[in-house]
């Protein structure tokens, strides 16, 4: 039997066109190619949508992370809750002082933080919780801001996945004491590589200006316009995470269509939740009905027991059939670098993460994404539980 050719569906393609081309251009004759005016606009753009005092723009949301971190004192000894299933940056930013990331469990519903696991894991050594909106869904911020205030701790939110998220009516980045977007190419809004820091805290966002550029004083950059002079000071050993003008003109050109680029994630969602509902063998994603996911990621848990193949296979059999999916993400103490260098030997810790790992699969959710696309992923699915379930 001839073998079937399907075009090739992408887990992920941005979703740039003339709007992102032309800033982009502009940018480049404004003869601002670094961080600059547009920067700054962006900058004063996000900190308006979202409702928050301050907003600085940087190359990486785990730039973001670490000037966080670094704006609160974080020292060696210091130790960081975050939860056991997220992105290695969440937790390596924290060794980058030689301080501990210590790791919770997470819901089976959500993947988010479990506070239950987590105020089991607070000691005097406790600096920092590191909450994740795992594939854009905010955990139980409320709770863990009480938490947090109760032993006197900072919460560091990592929304890379969270834009445009809310949490009981509040937009993300407006509630924890600094919160950490992503623009990485994969994101909801995308300028290639890039992050955004908000916070209310004015003490904090001067000096993460301030570290994000050298350690020079404030607005150094300007030193090259007309208002500028060449005059600054090194008041600190700082990093090299300003993001660019370029950049800026990305995001100030995504930033425009944010909205709708959601609504076509939350159709694909929902033509995704109706096409699987009643199909034995996969669970869809559970959203709690007092917040707003950004939908980044569509993670569906496949039943393994109701199913004669493994997580692995089910990806392979969607791979036969043209579609990419992926696994967000491997739990981070099974990493060589965190189960030897933290002594994270027992996955037994983490009985949820250990259940939800072995079942998690990520589809193909991103806003040019065709219903033709949709449909064919629906049916794919469809065809390989009919193909492997248990009897």
């Amino acid at each position: 039997m001839a073998q079937i050719k399907f075009k090739h569906i992408p887990f992920h393609r941005a979703y740039l066109g003339k709007d992102e081309i032309a800033g982009v251009v502009a940018a480049i004759k404004s003869g601002w190619v670094t961080m600059g005016p547009k920067t700054v606009e962006f900058e004063d753009k996000f900190r308006k949508y979202i409702g928050a005092r301050h907003a600085l723009a940087v190359n990486s949301c785990t730039a973001g992370l670490h000037l966080a971190l670094e704006a609160i004192g974080l020292k060696e000894g210091d130790e960081v809750i975050v939860p056991a299933i997220t992105f290695t940056a969440t937790a390596e930013v924290v060794c980058y002082f030689k301080a501990r990331p210590v790791f919770v469990d997470v819901e089976k519903d959500t993947l988010n933080m479990d506070v239950v696991d987590l105020q089991r894991k607070i000691t005097r050594k406790t600096k920092a919780i590191v909450p994740v909106d795992y594939a854009g869904q905010p955990p139980d911020l409320d709770e863990i801001m009480r938490i947090a205030k109760r032993h006197k701790l900072f919460v560091i939110e990592d929304a890379a996945h969270a834009l445009p998220s809310s949490y009981k009516g509040r937009k993300i980045g407006r509630i924890a004491d600094m919160t950490v977007f992503s623009f990485y190419a994969t994101k909801t809004l995308c300028t290639g590589e890039g992050g955004m820091i908000t916070t209310d805290n004015d003490k904090w966002a001067e000096r993460m200006r301030t570290m994000r550029l050298h350690g020079m004083n404030r607005d150094a950059w300007k030193r090259y316009s007309k208002q500028g002079t060449w005059y600054y000071e090194v008041v600190g050993a700082g990093y090299k995470y300003n993001t660019t003008d370029l950049s800026a003109a990305l995001g100030l050109a995504q930033f425009k269509k944010l909205d709708l680029m959601w609504r076509k994630r939350k159709a694909i969602a929902q033509a995704y939740a109706s096409g699987f509902k009643g199909l034995p063998g996969i669970a869809a994603p559970a959203i709690k009905k007092d917040r707003v996911t950004s939908w980044h990621l569509y993670v569906i848990k496949l039943d393994l027991e109701r199913l004669s193949i493994d997580r692995a296979r089910f990806i392979e059999e969607l791979a036969k059939r043209g579609i990419s999916a992926s696994v967000h993400f491997i739990p981070l103490y099974r990493h060589p670098f965190y189960r030897d260098g933290f002594g994270y030997r027992s996955p037994g810790l983490f009985p949820n993460s250990e259940w939800v790992y072995e079942r998690i699969v990520s589809l193909p959710i991103y806003p040019g994404m065709t219903r033709v696309q949709v449909k064919r992923v629906i049916a794919a699915i469809k065809a390989i539980i009919t193909r492997y379930r248990n009897v």
